[in-house]
């Protein structure tokens, strides 16, 4: 990972050349504290620039004296998502100037919202770099020098979002690698270099899985518990992820067109993994674990085949129609090994699993499926506070009754409609009394176009969503049957 952006909090402007940056409200109202002749000479340019601080929208003035770089924000800048994208849009035309070199001055903005439009700047700035060979980072960096009294690195607010964005870092990061650099066991050593954050890491091989009976995740695969224990004695929040590190089919072989794509169908084990990264540096104060199932799923002459039937850890057999739905496979005994272990108040788990929930929600929301009304109430309102929203799917026994085998307890998949309900009612096959979520990110974890915050390809979705849902925590129950 690479960030463009040198972040500079002092109380001092930067010499030499420089844009001075400043957010105009409504009506061409300036809000840092500018000296009168300044402000006034900026205020006739905006006249004759039309330029009347509309939420988002940005201006580069060159002066006599001066380079300014205004940023609408609208009638009033809030703290949260407001602040992230005004920070996202003030980097990236702070970017397109030929200085690259920005002075914020003083604003009196709350510190909440400074925090929060320096988060979303630091966001805009990833970058991810690792495969290039002819790089000028002297070129690329872009560096923001902010004078605002009483923030500096170590406020708590700054130290927080700096923690979240580390977690959306890495996820990033994890779902951009390729799969002949990132593969079970490399994604297994990314997650021992967490331990320093006060993690908890265990890696079960595939003789420890054996032993425990996880027939349906044994591969080449690895097993990865990150235990964050920040509550005392309660019980954990799980979080479960799948990490498919690359997805050919498998014998059920996918189209040859796109499939350097499958790459990232490993972005439920990432964003767990970046999830538990940030809850960790921001020392969250409740028992988080994090489990995630890691395997690549690849034609072998010792690979599963279509009719074979396997065994999960919980005892249930299933027999494997489609080899190219093995992430259900992978979660099955993931989940039922976290149930059985940690004694959850409450799991949730995130995949990329079906392209059928592309078909039914495009790439606008990740779907939700869940035993749990509360749960989903709290997933909701999380996913609106960070825009990774989720909108909540039917299941029931109808979609159910659609995984019965003739010779084992289940299929894999279903019939040929409804494929992302028939897999979340597979899942559930794998839960017993515990409030559940599954969270089918398949059109969010990689996306083909920026957004202010977001860079094109991995997002990280789902990191900002799981530490708001531990910050906002309330414990919940299954719906009665």
């Amino acid at each position: 990972m690479a960030n463009k952006l040198k972040l500079i909090l002092s109380e001092n402007a930067p010499t030499g050349d420089f844009v001075t940056v400043c957010l105009i409200g409504d009506g061409a109202r300036i809000v840092p504290r500018l000296e009168k002749a300044e402000a006034a000479s900026l205020i006739a340019a905006m006249g004759k620039a039309q330029f009347t601080g509309k939420s988002g929208k940005t201006l580069t003035l060159y002066m006599e004296d001066n380079t300014y770089l205004l940023v609408g924000i609208g009638e009033k800048l809030e703290a949260g998502l407001d602040a992230e994208t005004i920070g996202g849009k003030l980097f990236t035309a702070l970017e397109a100037t030929a200085q690259k070199r920005g002075h914020m001055p003083d604003h009196g903005l709350a510190e909440d919202v400074m925090a929060d439009l320096l988060f979303g700047a630091r966001l805009a700035g990833y970058h991810f770099e690792e495969y290039f060979t002819e790089t000028d980072s002297a070129k690329e960096s872009v560096s923001l020098n902010v004078t605002a009294p009483g923030i500096n690195d170590e406020h708590a607010l700054i130290q927080d979002r700096n923690a979240l964005f580390e977690g959306v870092a890495m996820a990033r990061d994890l779902v951009f690698e390729p799969a002949n650099k990132l593969y079970p066991e490399v994604f297994a050593e990314r997650c021992k270099t967490l331990a320093p954050l006060g993690l908890e890491i265990e890696v079960l091989d595939e003789p420890a899985m054996q032993k425990l009976g996880m027939g349906a995740l044994l591969g080449e695969s690895r097993l990865v518990v990150m235990n964050w224990k920040g509550g005392g004695d309660e019980a954990p929040v799980a979080l479960v992820g799948k990490g498919v590190t690359f997805d050919t089919g498998g014998i059920s072989l996918k189209p040859a067109k796109g499939m350097e794509d499958m790459k990232w169908d490993m972005g439920g084990a990432a964003a767990v993994t970046g999830a538990i990264c940030a809850l960790a540096g921001r020392k969250v104060k409740r028992n988080v674990v994090g489990v995630i199932g890691l395997v690549e799923n690849m034609p072998d002459g010792n690979a599963q085949r279509p009719g074979d039937v396997v065994t999960a850890m919980s005892g249930k057999t299933i027999e494997v129609i489609n080899t190219d739905a093995e992430g259900r496979l992978v979660l099955a005994d993931a989940l039922h090994y976290t149930e059985t272990r940690f004694k959850p108040r409450a799991m949730v788990n995130l995949a990329t699993l079906t392209g059928a929930i592309l078909v039914s929600l495009g790439k606008e929301y990740a779907g939700m499926f869940t035993n749990s009304n509360e749960l989903a109430a709290l997933l909701s309102a999380a996913g609106e506070r960070t825009e990774e929203k989720l909108w909540q799917m039917p299941m029931g026994e109808a979609y159910d009754k659609m995984l019965k085998s003739h010779i084992a307890d289940m299929k894999n998949i279903g019939g040929p409609y409804g494929g992302s309900i028939t897999a979340a009612c597979f899942l559930e096959r794998f839960v017993e009394n515990t409030p559940w979520a599954h969270l089918d990110i398949a059109g969010k974890a990689w996306s083909d176009k920026s957004t202010p915050t977001v860079p094109k390809g991995g997002t990280g979705f789902g990191v900002r969503l799981l530490n708001r849902l531990v910050d906002e925590w309330k414990d919940v129950n299954r719906n009665e049957k």
